[in-house]
């Protein structure tokens, strides 16, 4: 099971900038006991830190086994959000397009 770190990582590395052209947002993962990060997108760039961020547009909660399923694809998004696998608040349409700026995987 990949940690946060790692998970970080591959959302760095499956990152589409072509998807997120006009997006500029701060969205926190909340991964529990496993940690937090969070990504900055803005104009098509990517900035990854872990930690919490000050002000995010959206908070996305899970365990990181949980997110883990849902971006390699082995789980439906909207499976585990209506399940409550993965707690959503803030901006809802930014979470409607967050899988869409990364590559499953």
């Amino acid at each position: 099971m990949p940690n946060v770190s790692e998970i970080k990582d591959a959302m760095v590395s499956g990152f589409q900038p072509d998807k997120a052209a006009d997006v500029d947002a701060t969205i926190q993962f909340d991964l529990g006991d496993d940690g937090q990060f969070y990504l900055v997108i803005q104009n098509g760039s990517l900035d990854a830190q872990e930690g919490v961020a000050a002000d995010p547009k959206m908070t996305l909660k899970s365990t990181a086994e949980d997110y883990h399923a849902v971006a390699t694809g082995k789980t439906n998004a909207m499976q585990a959000f209506m399940s409550g696998k993965i707690k959503i608040s803030g901006d809802m349409g930014l979470a409607m397009k967050l899988q869409s700026m990364f590559k499953a995987g």
